[in-house]
């Protein structure tokens, strides 16, 4: 294979290079910060290509060259084979190669020695030799790659990285692939669901000179199996007794490994046109997924957190039911701060999967310096509502819009429509999700109309009521009895202030929670003084918001180093396993049942679905008498490979259920997102 490599690189213009830095990055690093004496490790070998420069699999093709690994351990210790992720197709002058063009990782099995000490270090090193190739040149690097491993008694902190390359790597087949071998071609028949969805499928061998790595490949379906015609490669044994390959599934890079045996392939099938394979699939039509995402906003209203505004908001038209023009100018004012916050977090959203990050819907609440503002800002607001001080800009709470001689009807309901959006948004639903999950396929234009469809929802009740007078008469008269509703409405507002308190406990510890429980109280002690202030002079306006600008430094200097990792959340009813690629793949290989959810601490419908119909004596009977293994996905904190399930099941968000029936061929079934106390009891009972 070697001589193949030099043999491409005398295709080019020039020699290969010599020397100087390399056009592919390599770094050797542990999955743990610290190892366990006689305990297994992954280590990962990071690779890094320049742009336009590529790697090679571990069986490179027609051309390139793998990697070449060698270790030096100390004595007990010991390196196992290099796991690799699914690599590509690159084809070069009619030669195939499988080639990595982007990041990618090795995952090495590693057994620290039975007999390490704690408290020691382990000097690992490697020196690693690979060929960096583009399509005109290539040049053989190398590096002397070394990491230190502290020996604990205790487990490692986990290093998250490790769970977004597991998710590249194939997964095992779980069922026996055969080979039936006639001429000069080679069918492999492979397990797989008729209803499973293949998107610009290939076969990768790892048995070098198997096949025709350049010929086409046919894809058929025969039922449940899939049916591959492969081309021998010239001189390719006559009758072999295995074929070991990965099967690509899909344009994201999921795959699976086969170790095929001789045996019945099927003659005949449905073929599969590979041709079309390389666009993305389709989702429902544009106009549909507006009227969802339309539909998911106009949900939203009903949100404990949003009720308040929007209610208050809508007295407020009531109040203005003397001026049409006024009413309809606080509606649009509205409408416009909301879809100007929803245009805005998806815009976001979309800039940072552009760049590469693993982000969904709602990832602002898995920053905890985001919640501690959201908690202050509802600490502020429930107080406004309680009476303690009035606004100093015209807003949703106070009578007649604003102090005397500050009235401002459009500025105060745009503020309101950028606050009810952001607090509105941190959960999918209904309809929603679909959208949802769709924009981040999408297109940027037609992502953003979805994004903006989804802020003229959640604006629609408070539209109708300022452009429909018979609504607003409808509404209830202004009088003395607004105030009594005013300070209802602080009991969901504080309940909000409470539940994003236990959020920041969850995303940043106790300290982080307890140091923006202080903020709150010295904000709930200005306002009161600006309170004071009003009520006496109608005045005081510019020190305190010059005391409150002077708590929000304090605050984004002092909370960011009270953050640390939480403690544990107590087990529930439902014995559950953290989700994650390898253990979804390990209990389908063992032929169990898997159901997998996704949640959020900030996601409202996540929890009541975990009241209603996960974290019950009826599923948890069910589960057990089935054999069940439940995965369960956490998302309240940003976590890449949860990010990377969600996009490949087509979701933006949470929540998300999985159903896995029996067997790893068996095809997931996506739940509904509204769960009743018989949905999961009775799935597991088929």
């Amino acid at each position: 294979m070697a001589l193949l490599a030099f043999g491409w690189a005398s295709l080019a213009p020039a020699q290969p290079v010599q020397g100087g830095p390399t056009h592919i990055a390599a770094a050797l690093v542990a999955e743990g910060s610290t190892v366990q004496p006689g305990k297994p490790t992954t280590l990962a070998l990071e690779m890094h290509p320049t742009q336009g420069w590529h790697g090679y699999w571990l069986n490179p093709g027609d051309a390139g060259l793998g990697l070449q690994l060698t270790w030096h351990l100390p004595a007990g210790a010991s390196a196992g084979t290099p796991q690799y992720p699914v690599p590509e197709t690159l084809v070069v002058s009619g030669l195939m190669n499988h080639v990595y063009q982007s990041d990618y990782a090795l995952l090495i099995p590693f057994t620290v020695p039975a007999d390490a000490k704690p408290g020691t270090t382990l000097p690992v090193s490697v020196k690693a030799e690979w060929l960096a190739c583009t399509e005109q040149i290539c040049v053989p690097e190398s590096a002397n790659l070394s990491t230190m491993l502290k020996v604990s008694a205790f487990p490692a902190q986990h290093d998250a990285r490790f769970d977004a390359w597991r998710a590249k790597l194939p997964a095992p087949l779980g069922a026996q692939a055969h080979i039936a071998v006639q001429g000069d071609t080679l069918r492999l028949g492979i397990p797989f669901p008729a209803s499973a969805t293949l998107e610009r499928p290939h076969v990768f061998s790892a048995d070098e000179r198997a096949i025709d790595y350049a010929a086409p490949q046919g894809f058929a379906r025969s039922g449940d199996t899939l049916v591959v015609t492969l081309k021998r490669a010239p001189g390719a044994a006559a009758d072999p007794a295995s074929f070991n390959a990965v099967l690509r599934l899909n344009r994201n890079g999921d795959g699976v490994t086969i170790a095929a045996v001789p045996g019945a392939v099927p003659t005949d099938g449905t073929p599969i046109e590979t041709a079309a394979t390389d666009a993305p699939p389709k989702p429902s039509p544009l106009p549909l997924l507006v009227l969802a995402a339309i539909a998911g906003g106009l949900l939203l209203n009903i949100m404990p957190c949003v009720f308040p505004i929007l209610s208050l908001k809508a007295l407020s038209l009531a109040r203005a039911g003397e001026s049409e023009a006024e009413a309809r100018v606080e509606g649009l004012a509205y409408s416009a701060g909301v879809i100007v916050t929803c245009a805005a977090l998806g815009a976001l959203l979309l800039a940072l999967r552009a760049g590469g990050q693993q982000v969904g819907w709602a990832f602002q609440l898995q920053e905890p310096g985001v919640v501690a503002a959201l908690l202050l800002l509802a600490v502020a607001i429930t107080a406004n509502l309680l009476g303690l001080f009035e606004f100093l800009t015209p807003s949703f709470a106070s009578q007649g819009g604003a102090l005397p001689g500050k009235r401002n009807t459009a500025r105060g309901a745009f503020v309101t429509g950028l606050l009810a959006a952001f607090v509105a948004t941190p959960c999918t639903g209904p309809f929603m999700a679909g959208a949802m999950g769709a924009a981040v396929l999408l297109p940027f234009a037609p992502a953003m109309l979805l994004f903006v469809a989804l802020g003229f929802g959640i604006a629609l009740p408070f539209l109708a009521i300022a452009y429909i007078p018979a609504l607003r008469r409808a509404l209830p008269k202004p009088g003395p009895w607004m105030n009594w509703f005013k300070k209802a409405m602080a009991v969901p507002m504080g309940l909000t202030a409470l539940g994003l308190f236990w959020l920041a406990s969850r995303l940043g510890g106790y300290s982080f929670a307890g140091a923006s429980l202080v903020f709150a109280i010295v904000l709930i002690a200005i306002l009161a003084h600006l309170g004071r202030t009003q009520r006496v002079t109608l005045g005081g306006g510019r020190r305190a918001i010059g005391l409150i600008a002077l708590l929000g430094l304090c605050a984004a200097v002092v909370l960011p180093r009270t953050v640390h990792a939480p403690s544990a959340e107590a087990e529930g009813l439902l014995p559950t396993q953290p989700f994650s690629q390898q253990a979804l793949d390990q209990a389908l290989a063992q032929g169990h049942p898997v159901f997998a959810y996704f949640t959020a601490d900030w996601c409202l419908s996540c929890k009541v679905n975990e009241r209603v119909a996960i974290e019950r004596e009826s599923t948890r009977d069910a589960f057990a008498k089935a054999g069940v293994v439940v995965l369960k996905g956490d998302w309240t904190r940003r976590d890449p490979a949860i990010t990377r399930y969600l996009t490949t099941r087509g979701a933006a968000g949470v929540p998300l259920y999985v159903w896995y029936g029996r067997g790893a061929a068996s095809a997931p079934q996506s739940l509904p997102q509204v769960l009743t106390p018989k949905t999961l009891p009775e799935l597991a009972s088929r």
